[in-house]
């Protein structure tokens, strides 16, 4: 049986979720990946208004979908930022901004992310993803010269920072899956080794993967998952396309998303350089049977033709795993 496909609302924000949902289902999604943004799951809400979970519920339900994870990058990403700005001031609600004393909106962003774990498990979903910051992503080219114990401590204040906010997921039974990215503590590899490592590899935290972060990095996603079969808790079905020329550079060039001079850019699924079906059949090895949630970003395209595009190639590619050998016919004592 084929994953479900599901839509991550957060590129939708701007939509009510009574709107999204309707157009949500006549693309033919299975459900949705809610965000902790605009209208479409708030986090206080659910935990103060007895009728608020309920109503989630009714809105998907009215229209055949289900909720099948939420995500809060946003909050999540100001819980270990090394630096907090007018940046973070635009992804964040009034509540959690404050007077903008940087120790201030982290804590508060940490206890949002912790109460999070309490509302996912009233809205009945067991995987919460999002970003956590970085301590160190200032720190990556290396100069000034920049030492291992610095590093070494930055992830040590990750940890510190993060520990807590885990343990109330545990309390729980929710787990925390953190989408692997530049800027945040995990963004390969070997970084996302260090962050396993740094919090004492406990299985709380995870991974929500997603392809269209490694590509522009020049390495295999794959690679990603098979480092990490045991913690793949969510997958985000996302594509970039890198435009390297000779004059552009992986590194962006301090040029927005849509700008035609970069390296790379986000594309919709199917238009870049993923390979769905070797994705698809690494999921399959590793026993990956949840949702495929379409995180759709591409500056060049309608979003609501690029939506319904991208369920329609993965319905396309996706197809469950053989359960028998394809030459087993051919044994003449069967």
């Amino acid at each position: 049986m084929a994953r479900p496909v599901t839509l991550f609302t957060g590129q939708w924000a701007d939509l009510p979720l009574s709107v999204l949902a309707q157009k949500v289902a006549a693309m033919g999604y299975d459900g949705v990946e809610l965000a902790c943004w605009g209208d479409h799951f708030e986090v206080d809400k659910a935990l103060s208004d007895d009728a608020y979970i309920r109503s989630r519920h009714d809105i998907l339900e009215q229209h055949g979908l289900k909720c099948f994870a939420i995500s809060t990058h946003l909050v999540g990403q100001c819980v270990a930022e090394a630096y907090i700005d007018e940046r973070h001031k635009s992804i964040l609600p009034p509540r959690l901004w404050g007077d903008g004393d940087p120790e201030g909106v982290k804590a508060r962003c940490a206890q949002e992310v912790a109460n999070t774990a309490l509302a996912a498990k009233l809205m009945g979903v067991s995987v919460v993803n999002g970003f956590t910051g970085s301590p160190v992503w200032h720190l990556i080219y290396r100069f000034p010269p920049t030492s291992d114990a610095m590093i070494d401590a930055g992830y040590r204040e990750f940890a510190d920072r993060w520990n807590p906010v885990l343990d109330a997921f545990d309390e729980q039974g929710i787990r925390y899956a953190l989408e692997a990215h530049p800027s945040e503590i995990a963004y390969d590899i070997y970084t996302a080794e260090k962050t396993l490592a740094a919090l004492g590899n406990r299985k709380t935290f995870g991974f929500n993967f997603d392809p269209s972060h490694f590509i522009h990095q020049l390495f295999d996603p794959t690679e990603f998952i098979l480092a990490f079969p045991d913690r793949m808790y969510h997958v985000h079905v996302k594509d970039s396309k890198v435009n390297l020329n000779g004059r552009s550079s992986i590194l962006g060039s301090h040029l927005n998303f849509g700008d035609p001079r970069r390296g790379w850019d986000f594309v919709s699924p199917g238009h870049g350089d993923m390979n769905l079906e070797k994705i698809i059949r690494v999921l399959n090895r590793i026993g990956y049977q949840g949702p495929l949630s379409v995180e759709w970003e591409d500056s060049g395209m309608d979003r609501e033709h690029g939506a319904k595009d991208a369920i329609d190639h993965i319905r396309k590619t996706d197809f469950a795993p053989s359960n028998v050998a394809f030459d087993a016919a051919f044994d003449s004592d069967k």
